[in-house]
């Protein structure tokens, strides 16, 4: 599989993985994720795919993670409705994501990009 730039076009750290996949030659396909949200199960076989904990892939520095008050929410929640919540809104979900089916990175590090994707 094609590694998977899943991101929002105006994220400075989006922009940040992008120019670093360029600057390394590394092909990667771009998903927008407010327009093509993950799906439920997308986002459950990544995560069980990644070994993170779910809370990982939560946006929470975003204006919608505190307009919800998520950061009390979550714990009470179960798995299923912290997936499904995700699916259901891209910005609630930390970008970039990106996989390739194998292996996957959230937000952008560059140390954690060259360990991944070099």
């Amino acid at each position: 599989m094609t590694i998977q730039l899943i991101q929002y076009p105006k994220c400075t750290t989006c922009k940040k993985a992008q120019k670093w996949f360029d600057e390394n030659g590394i092909t990667y396909e771009i998903r927008n994720i407010v327009e093509q949200t993950p799906t439920v199960e997308e986002l459950a076989a990544i995560y069980k795919e990644s070994g993170l904990p779910l809370k990982k892939f939560f946006n929470t520095s975003g204006i919608k993670y505190r307009e919800l008050g998520l950061k009390d929410k979550l714990e009470t929640m179960t798995e299923a409705e912290q997936l499904a919540l995700l699916a259901s809104d891209g910005m609630l979900i930390k970008r970039p994501l990106v996989t390739d089916g194998k292996k996957l990175t959230l937000g952008f590090k560059e140390s954690d990009f060259l360990e991944t994707w070099k």
